[in-house]
């Protein structure tokens, strides 16, 4: 017979899942009437987004400043830039394959339309507005969180840099005020399960007409596919850091990051609780609280996997051969890029869309058809987006601290 304590830490879980399940069933119910209850989803973002900043600059900080050098902090980036990478390309094989073997674009007639003209973008301009911005105020915008990030890791090693007894004060001031603003996360997330209700009841009752339209087939393979890719994906990885009991410490700790995820479709605002949850898989604070920012910037196995849909469906749409070697290993590249560069671009918008555009040469008028998928794709694509953070940072601190690393004494000998 189960216990209370063993139901316990997954009732609050249950309690998100059950206000997602509900809110769908009142966004298709109550139809358009559902967007009185908007507000309330905005009142619950609007308080996560708040606590984003100061935490990402807090955490992200303290974590280099707790490393105590520049050789530890370069080994922690190399080893998350190569299993982004490869995690990334793990995952566009996989929807390469899914696509090759079910078109999504099968059967498929739309009416295309041409899109508003978009100025020219500035390639220098956009790189320098990816890692640094004019002001300091505009450090306190999540919209600039690849620049915040930048200067957060310059705070933590100018901290690592000066005397032993002033770098201890500043960690310490900068862990307390980690632990204050993760503290500051827990008490939102009692507002979570009426966010959650309100913010999926209005995105069934917008979504609903377009699913079931053209894009029924799409919607359907993607959720099917990307789902089942969550599951395999997450588990190999997680064996691979730290074989059952990897797999254990990531599956008892992923579902808050999941479900918030999947509500508020926001790789930002599920970084709170992605870091708490990181944690309690024993991923040392150096590498959680560097890999779960960045990574929410940089790392989207579930855009990837949806750019490749995106692509498949264009040249469904237009009937094209979708076979030869140059178009496969050019779409594998796309796609990459889709879920990496472009994400951690200020602002970016489309600009993931007008790079699959630019790179076949096809019509201005299919932008807002492939729009369309990004938006019906959004939550688990998101999901996918964060929990593959998740399981990440479990496969970089098994490369940086070795096969003991979740060990607590292995942790605190890392951080000593």
């Amino acid at each position: 017979m189960i216990s209370c304590k063993t139901f316990k830490p997954y009732l609050f879980s249950l309690i998100l899942l059950t206000s997602i399940l509900t809110g769908g069933l009142a966004g298709f119910l109550l139809g358009p009437q559902s967007q009185y209850l908007k507000p309330l989803g905005d009142i619950f973002i609007n308080l996560i987004f708040s606590t984003i900043v100061p935490l990402i600059f807090f955490s992200i900080s303290s974590a280099i400043a707790r490393t105590g050098s520049i050789g530890k902090l370069g080994k922690i980036m190399s080893y998350m830039s190569l299993v982004f990478l490869v995690t990334g390309l793990v995952a566009a094989l996989y929807s390469l394959w899914i696509v090759l073997l079910c078109p999504p674009a099968k059967g498929v007639q739309l009416a295309l339309s041409l899109p508003p003209q978009n100025a020219h973008i500035n390639i220098a301009e956009q790189i320098v507005g990816m890692f640094t911005v004019s002001d300091f105020s505009h450090l306190l915008s999540h919209q600039h969180m690849l620049a915040l990030i930048v200067f957060s890791i310059l705070i933590g090693l100018a901290a690592t840099q000066i005397t032993q007894e002033k770098s201890t004060l500043i960690l310490r001031i900068l862990e307390a005020c980690e632990t204050l603003f993760m503290r500051l996360f827990d008490l939102i997330m009692f507002f979570a399960p009426i966010g959650f209700f309100a913010y999926f009841a209005v995105l069934v009752s917008e979504l609903g007409p377009q699913v079931m339209g053209n894009y029924l087939r799409v919607t359907v393979l993607y959720y099917c596919s990307a789902g089942l890719y969550f599951i395999i994906a997450s588990t190999l990885f997680a064996f691979i850091a730290a074989k059952q009991k990897g797999v254990r410490l990531f599956w008892a700790n992923v579902l808050i990051p999941m479900l918030t995820s999947l509500a508020t479709c926001s790789s930002a605002a599920s970084i709170p609780a992605n870091l708490a949850a990181t944690k309690k898989m024993n991923v040392p604070p150096e590498i959680a609280d560097t890999t779960i920012p960045l990574g929410s910037l940089i790392h989207k196995d579930g855009s990837v996997i949806g750019g490749m849909f995106k692509i498949a469906f264009i040249f469904g749409l237009f009937h094209l051969d979708f076979s030869s070697p140059a178009v496969l290993l050019t779409a594998l590249g796309v796609s990459v890029l889709v879920g990496t560069v472009m994400g951690a671009i200020p602002s970016g918008g489309m600009l993931g869309e007008l790079l699959i555009l630019s790179v076949y040469g096809f019509p201005p008028s299919v932008l807002i058809a492939i729009a369309a998928i990004s938006i019906i794709i959004d939550p688990l694509a998101t999901m996918l987006n964060v929990t593959g953070n998740s399981v990440s940072s479990m496969l970089i601190a098994r490369f940086v601290n070795g096969k003991d690393w979740y060990q607590p004494a292995k942790a605190m000998t890392n951080e000593l």
